[in-house]
């Protein structure tokens, strides 16, 4: 009898718990992710003997909402919205066993990460009535007069160029870096000490710049379009930026000298001054009309890997090797923001017509659009190029985004690691992805009346699509 009323107590005692975790977990279905209710529980679980009321360790206390907001010594625990700005989260996913948080212990549970990163991302609420903390933002387009204003007259073409003789080649050299007129038909491909101008429409060369100090690496239209900037140069030899007259392929100034090839450059809006950077990791910004040195910018510590002035020419952004990315003041060159996300070389910068939102690509497969007005990370995309695993193939595959692109109306153009290019909207959904099976897409751009989609190959190939 004593035995039967034990078996039964035990029963009882297990349908409580079912019946518990059952309500919970219909609590978390129904509830947004919240302290009280969900994260609590697990800091109490795991954190609170080190950073509860009791003790303190680096100032953090997480048994209360308050204290787990505020932080510790070390600066902000979590950050709304944001987990990889979140020192928390960090601590708990890193892969080494000696810096994981808790110390000596197995790693969280999947789940009870899970919804710690859910509690961030979702805004960092108190309870199940409380409003996130991330902040609303309007992120509308609209093209501002400075940069979406046609020049008067024909839109700028290449009229009768000098013929150049160019090298011989057994392979051709991948298309690095090209860019479109943005009032033109017409594209500007990167070749082996040369441009090619191409007619959009046509697909024919309309004629050849020639670039004898070497490769060019970086290529941009003015915003008028009547000028074309080539930078690059000989790899531990020589580098310099030159500005063309894209109507008659005349030179119409050289900036820099250096000791290397320039692998990053761009001119600002009013063609007032031309960045460049490389291997050296300083950024230079000079003058047009004179090629005077204004300023360095030295707070990159690597190779410097894409520079572009903002539309309205408010900001520079500069972007280096090792995921470093800040933003300027270009007058003074004084420090507006530094954006940290990337954890790998950032190979292209480009920024939206509005000057609000900038794309950065990185190598680290991370797709990211910031607006500009605080720095903060409006759409990001950790992979936004996932590789296909091909089979029999094992370890970690390279998924890096090596080129982006925006058009007038916001859409952005991305070339990947996994061989395809992709269309995104403006909210940050890919509209349409184009493979290419033979070769990596590296550069990208888009024709100016958004019609065309157009990208360069490892292989020396152009690919045109028409846009969706």
């Amino acid at each position: 009898m004593l035995r039967k009323r034990r078996t039964m107590k035990y029963i009882a005692v297990v349908l409580i718990g079912l019946t518990s975790a059952a309500l919970a977990d219909e609590k978390t279905d129904k509830a947004p992710v919240n302290f009280n209710d969900h994260i609590k529980p697990i800091f109490r679980q795991h954190c609170a003997k080190c950073h509860g009321d009791d003790q303190q360790k680096a100032g953090l206390n997480l048994q209360s909402f308050e204290g787990a907001i505020k932080g510790g010594s070390g600066g902000k625990a979590v950050v709304a919205g944001r987990a990889s700005a979140s020192l928390l989260y960090q601590a708990i996913t890193n892969e080494d066993a000696e810096a994981r948080m808790p110390p000596n212990q197995p790693p969280l549970p999947e789940a009870q990460v899970k919804l710690i990163l859910a509690w961030i991302t979702d805004g960092l609420r108190e309870s199940a009535t409380s409003k996130s903390l991330v902040v609303n933002r309007d992120l509308t387009f609209t093209p501002t007069a400075s940069a979406m204003t046609k020049p008067d007259g024909p839109p700028p073409m290449p009229e009768k160029l000098p013929s150049v003789s160019l090298p011989e080649l057994k392979h051709k050299l991948p298309i690095i870096a090209m860019d479109a007129s943005p009032w033109a038909p017409l594209i500007a491909v990167a070749g082996q000490e040369h441009v090619r101008l191409i007619d959009i429409g046509t697909h024919k060369e309309l004629g050849v710049l020639p670039f004898p100090e070497g490769v060019p690496h970086v290529i941009h239209f003015s915003r008028d379009g009547a000028v074309l900037l080539v930078a690059g140069g000989k790899p531990v030899q020589s580098g310099k930026a030159v500005l063309f007259d894209v109507r008659s392929g005349r030179r119409l100034a050289e900036i820099g000298d250096e000791l290397d090839a320039v692998l990053a450059a761009d001119l600002s809006p009013d063609q007032q001054l031309v960045a460049i950077g490389g291997s050296g990791k300083v950024v230079k910004v000079y003058g047009t009309s004179d090629g005077v040195l204004k300023y360095k910018l030295t707070r990159h510590t690597d190779w410097i890997t894409a520079i572009g002035f903002s539309p309205d020419g408010s900001k520079l952004a500069t972007a280096d090797r090792s995921g470093g990315l800040h933003l300027w003041e270009p007058k003074t060159g004084g420090i507006l923001l530094t954006l940290a996300e990337h954890k790998a070389s950032i190979p292209s910068l480009h920024w939206r017509n509005d000057s609000r939102v900038l794309a950065s690509a990185g190598e680290d497969g991370l797709l990211v659009w910031w607006d500009v007005v605080d720095g903060w990370p409006a759409i990001s995309k950790p992979n936004a190029h996932p590789p296909k695993r091909a089979e029999g193939v094992y370890g970690r595959l390279r998924n890096g985004v090596l080129g982006a692109s925006f058009d007038h109306s916001g859409n952005l153009l991305t070339a990947g690691r996994d061989q395809v290019v992709r269309f995104w909207t403006t909210d940050g959904q890919t509209k349409q992805a184009f493979d290419i099976s033979r070769a990596i897409p590296v550069s990208t751009c888009i024709s100016h009346d958004g019609k065309t989609l157009i990208c360069g190959d490892s292989a020396g190939e152009l690919h045109f699509w028409n846009a969706p």
